[in-house]
């Protein structure tokens, strides 16, 4: 929350110093208002001098005016702050978001992000502009009008202060409750924003296995948790405002008392107990905003203690070299991203994956273990394996989203660790199992946000296989698709993935279960346009189906994370039992 403060608001001190000078001259007008009150009765009135009652009125009217000018001068100022500063954490955070590791994603997981990029930012803001309007005007209010109680009248004053001590005590133990209870209470909605998100996203799911109940039974108990952390710490905020009232009525009953007792006995005057009267309502208002201001300051505290842990979460490593460019090792080798020249003889393996070991859970069970292959420049990789098997998690270590635990990844004679982040990614074109189309046009879907000519976004859909029925709704690549496409087919997403990652003709191209939702025929077709168009292009396909990948130059069968088998599709039927069960289940399937 410190890092927060000073590294956000730091640039906008200047403007809030003006902000509070302005703000502080609004308040004290506020408080002379009430003084001139007491001076009019007790002094002018007695007088019989109209003119001075007029003169002593039009001072009281411009006091009223300048303090609502200055206080509206000032809140606009605020919120203006307020608005700027938190439009600067979101985009760090956002964009500390964009850059975490999967890892780190796993970790705090993605319900949690978009909680801290929503609700948690929205706690701050309010606690920024509230602090900032009400930071200086409710202690200016509180202990100016203390101040001017006493010069009023100390023995009324001091009734008055009495109940002071007992409000900050009330105050100071419900923040120490609040804030670690809206620290569990955030932690709640994140459960409750992720499994919203996924009853959303699978609702067909749902309604198709007639688990509708179920799901509602799940949400309401999660629903429950939620209400219930919230009405606990309501519960816990509530006290507060019961308390400074009782408190502070009190304290106005015995200073009517007094004060009627000490009018009676010609010690004090009407007009400054009609003033005191003023004041201790000012004073009242202003510990009401205080008990406020702890309110938002307890969301915000907790807010900002999670927005803090994802902008201080440390770099991984891709990040931090591609930020200084420094020197690293790996396995003993020096190696410097900008000084090694990649491999120019097309013989050399592109690919290379040596002893690689690797676990989602460090320390845990491996996920993958003792993996080793390599695939030559314009050659293809076939994995195939049951679902869970680690198909998709080579891919990750491929692209190097997750650092593998033990062995070696080169691609092009190097450490994948050695590439900066856009130099690794430039190499890949890539279609991830459940990847997302995105509400845009079919173009856009394609090219996203790279710069290209439309004549290579229309190549690319024809090589995809995507072509024919692009040309079915009329030619319109810039027709707008629904969220996830959900006005396209299975096989139709998947072909628009496909030309996405075909488009800027890549060095490796990456097809993971893509081809699921194609028919036999199409897939074919798909296969034969990227043997025939992309000849330079080392190839990685992750299939289910055996004849996705029968004609590949190497297949890796894996079944629990470690390798079952290794050659061509002739060599596996003789020497893999695993892969020789799955094609023959596959075959009987199709000739059946």
């Amino acid at each position: 929350m410190k890092k927060i403060v000073m590294q956000y608001l730091k640039p906008y001190f200047p403007r809030m110093g003006v902000g509070f000078f302005i703000k502080f001259i609004g308040t004290i007008m506020d408080l002379c208002i009430p003084y001139i009150l007491a001076y009019i009765i007790d002094t002018i009135i007695p007088m019989r001098n109209r003119t001075m009652v007029f003169v002593w009125g039009a001072l009281m009217i411009g006091c009223s005016l300048m303090a609502v000018s200055f206080n509206i001068v000032a809140n606009r100022m605020a919120s203006r702050v307020a608005s700027d500063a938190t439009e600067c954490i979101r985009h760090d955070l956002f964009a500390k978001t964009m850059y975490l590791s999967n890892r780190q994603t796993d970790a705090f997981t993605k319900p949690s992000l978009i909680s801290r990029l929503t609700s948690d930012t929205y706690n701050l803001h309010q606690m920024l502009g509230r602090i900032q309007r009400l930071g200086v005007r409710a202690p200016i209010l509180l202990i100016g009008g203390i101040i001017v109680t006493f010069t009023l009248d100390p023995a009324m004053a001091c009734v008055l202060l009495a109940t002071l001590p007992l409000l900050g005590l009330i105050t100071v133990y419900v923040s120490r409750r609040s804030i670690p209870m809206y620290s569990g209470l955030q932690e709640a909605t994140d459960r409750f924003v992720r499994m919203v998100r996924e009853d959303i996203a699978g609702i067909r799911v749902i309604k198709a296995l007639s688990k509708t109940d179920y799901e509602s039974d799940k949400f309401r108990t999660i629903n429950k948790e939620v209400v219930e952390r919230e009405r606990r710490t309501g519960m816990v905020m509530a006290v507060i405002n019961p308390s400074m009232n009782i408190l502070l009525n009190l304290g106005l009953v015995c200073v009517i008392l007094v004060g009627a007792y000490r009018v009676h006995n010609g010690i004090s005057e009407v007009g400054k107990i009609l003033a005191f009267t003023t004041y201790f309502t000012i004073i009242l208002n202003a510990m009401m905003s205080i008990s406020k201001m702890f309110t938002v300051l307890s969301k915000a505290i907790a807010s900002g203690d999670r927005i803090s842990l994802v902008l201080d979460s440390e770099e991984d490593l891709l990040t931090l070299q591609e930020k200084t460019g420094e020197t690293k090792e790996y396995s003993g080798i020096t190696e410097n991203a900008a000084e090694v020249v990649k491999a120019a003889d097309a013989g050399e393996p592109e690919i290379v994956f040596d002893h690689v070991t690797f676990s989602y859970h460090t320390g845990g069970v491996p996920n993958l273990e003792d993996i080793s292959f390599s695939v030559k420049k314009g050659e293809t990789l076939g994995i195939i394996g049951e679902i869970g098997s680690g198909k998709t998690t080579i891919v990750n270590l491929l692209m190097r989203l997750y650092d593998a635990d033990s062995g070696r990844i080169l691609l092009g004679g190097r450490d994948v660790r050695s590439y900066g982040r856009e130099e690794l990614r430039q190499k890949f074109g890539v279609v991830f199992q459940n990847d997302t189309i995105f509400e845009d046009s079919i173009s856009a879907n394609v090219t996203l946000g790279r710069t290209c000519e439309n004549s290579a976004v229309r190549e690319a859909l024809e090589y995809a296989q995507a072509g024919e029925f692009v040309r079915d709704r009329d030619g319109r690549e810039e027709e707008g698709l629904n969220i996830k496409g959900a006005n396209l087919s299975g096989g139709q997403k998947q072909r628009v993935l496909i030309a996405r990652a075909l488009l800027m003709k890549p060095d490796i191209l990456v097809l993971d279960d893509s081809s699921s939702a194609l028919d036999y025929k199409t897939d074919a077709q798909l296969r034969k346009s990227i043997r025939t168009h992309f000849t330079d292009t080392t190839l990685v396909i992750v299939a289910q189906r055996v004849s996705s990948i029968r004609s590949a130059d190497h297949i890796l069968v894996l079944e629990d994370g470690k390798p079952k088998g290794y050659g061509t599709h002739e060599e596996l039927m003789v020497n893999c039992d695993v892969y020789r069960e799955i094609a023959d289940s596959q075959m009987g399937e199709v000739n059946s």
